[in-house]
């Protein structure tokens, strides 16, 4: 059977949309690539990027990088090279290509998965074009700019049968996941209410507008995004972090990851709040216009309460708080109270959360045996979604009522309209 070529033609005439069904290659198990290993492509290899690609040379084979910025591919390349220098001068390393355009690479049928670190704008329509091209796919959290980005996402992961890992490698670590597994089985006896606390976005100047410089494809950054005039801190780590035509900042960009364990130990993977209405601030003016600071309480159906604020609080993390104890899960470890629990082992016949051998190894482990990765597209987007709907509260400034099934705002159209964001053209989901 022939598989239907991924064009820049069929990219732009709709990224949810195809005309006949995507055929599997062989090559999707790893069965192609240089000595049986899966063949991975990497888009955008700034700092994070840069970080796990180094991942992806222990576990996979990188045959291709891509990025707006040459000097990265370059050094990209040049670090794949030298990484498989040995099997290349066997001729089982074919070397690695270099692109700017995504388009590109993911039309490439021998390249098994992605790798995709890049603003958070660009997350969702990357991952769309290369789940439709046959590829499985690595995204680096937050999933999406939009609640109706991630639905797309999940939908377009399950219609095309992809494994799919997203970048919240808090569940590949075994205090987080402990932590979790403590308040499943009801070590700290009912559980009553999660905090969970993140870094805040910062505020920066206004920017004068600069020159592009050469070797940058300034226009494709920027993508689906706005137009605006170049200036150097608006492309570059972490000040895109706080702009919110990229990304709804440190309330996803760092809270994701404590969110997403918030709804792993309460059980939550596949719904969300029924109630939010919180606060926030913004700052008045300059380059940044995410939050810099807030406090939302969100209530579930059965009664649980969910509160998220600023780490002006509280140190980063998750804190589950029941009536027989408590739990805080934390970058620096986990802690119980009583001291106690932390010792309290899990029993086989006990609910036992999935154990991985680490994020990026579990991701490649998964494309050759095609099960489900320790941090799922659903799972990805309710946790992203949680903060979506932590943004939407403080910008909204009042009590939003959500259902959690259709993942609308109950008689508000006007909070209706923030779930999606327009896209410049040509770009659409």
């Amino acid at each position: 059977m022939l598989r239907k070529r991924f064009t820049r033609r069929t990219f732009l005439g709709g990224l949810a949309a195809a005309s006949v069904p995507w055929v599997v290659p062989s090559s999707v198990l790893g069965a192609s690539a240089p000595s049986g290993r899966v063949a991975v492509g990497c888009i955008g290899v700034g700092g994070r990027g840069t970080g796990n690609m180094q991942t992806f040379l222990h576990t996979s084979q990188v045959v291709a990088v891509c990025d707006p910025n040459d000097a990265r591919s370059a050094a990209a390349k040049a670090a794949a090279e030298e990484h498989y220098a040995a099997q290349r001068a066997k001729g089982s390393y074919k070397g690695c290509s270099t692109y700017r355009d995504f388009r590109d690479l993911v039309a490439r049928e021998d390249v098994d998965a992605v790798s995709i670190c890049t603003p958070d704008h660009w997350h969702v329509p990357l991952a769309l074009a290369a789940a439709k091209s046959g590829k499985d796919v690595f995204v680096e959290k937050p999933l999406s700019l939009t609640i109706a980005e991630g639905r797309a996402l999940v939908n377009a992961v399950k219609r095309y049968g992809r494994v799919f890992q997203h970048g919240t490698q808090r569940r590949s670590e075994g205090g987080f996941r402990h932590a979790c597994e403590l308040v499943r089985n009801g070590r700290i006896g009912q559980l009553k209410c999660v905090r969970v606390t993140s870094e805040p976005s910062h505020e920066c100047p206004v920017q004068p507008p600069m020159p592009v410089p050469k070797g940058f494809d300034y226009d494709l950054w920027l993508g689906p995004a706005p137009w605006t005039p170049y200036t150097a801190r608006r492309c570059v780590t972490p000040f895109w972090y706080w702009i919110a035509d990229y990304t709804i900042g440190f309330v996803a960009g760092q809270g994701v990851h404590f969110t997403d364990i918030a709804q792993w130990g309460i059980d939550a993977d596949a719904t969300g709040p029924v109630e939010i209405a919180g606060s926030g601030t913004f700052p008045k003016d300059g380059l940044c216009d995410t939050a810099t600071g807030w406090h939302v309480e969100m209530a579930f159906a059965n009664g649980l309460k969910l509160v998220y604020t600023d780490d002006r609080q509280a140190p980063m993390g998750v804190y589950f708080e029941g009536t027989e104890g408590s739990v805080f899960a934390l970058c620096s470890g986990i802690s119980t109270s009583p001291k106690s629990l932390l010792g309290s082992a899990i029993g086989p016949n006990e609910i036992q959360l999935y154990r991985s051998r680490g994020h990026i190894p579990d991701f490649i482990e998964r494309v050759k045996t095609r099960g489900e990765t320790a941090a799922p597209v659903e799972a990805a987007h309710r946790a992203t979604s949680l903060c979506h709907l932590t943004h939407l509260a403080i910008l909204t400034g009042r009590k939003l009522q959500w259902d959690p099934v259709k993942e609308e705002f109950l008689n508000d159209p006007d909070a209706n309209r923030l779930l999606s964001k327009h896209m410049r053209e040509p770009w659409r989901l």
